[in-house]
């Protein structure tokens, strides 16, 4: 099993509906480690990071950090350490601003076969 760190998946959402940041290959364990939160506006802006390890259900129940705000113009840098082992599995970001955050999560992929 061969680690690899990378930049595992960046997005600034369009809209303020949750969407997937990343989800690991078939054949894959990740480790998300890092996770930047950066507002590249002049107001405050919400942000919600949820972690479904075998789905795609963005809500209450699988919310790390929900409905927080984070400062205009300020980047949130966050250590995790979250295994994630399954391909079905995603981590989500929501932000309750359009075109206000950008997400950026870093970690380590393992090959599982």
């Amino acid at each position: 099993m061969a680690l690899r760190g990378k930049q595992l998946g960046q997005l600034r959402p369009a809209d303020t509906t949750a969407a997937s940041l990343f989800s690991p290959d078939t054949n894959q364990q990740a480790e998300i480690v890092w996770l930047v939160v950066c507002n590249t506006t002049g107001t405050a802006a919400d942000y919600s990071v949820f972690l479904d390890n075998n789905g795609t259900t963005y809500d209450e129940t699988t919310a790390h950090y929900f409905a927080k705000s984070l400062a205009a113009n300020d980047t949130l840098n966050i250590e995790v350490h979250w295994l994630m082992d399954d391909p079905t599995g995603n981590l989500g970001v929501k932000t309750g601003t359009n075109n206000a955050l950008t997400f950026t999560a870093y970690g380590e992929l393992r090959d599982t076969n």
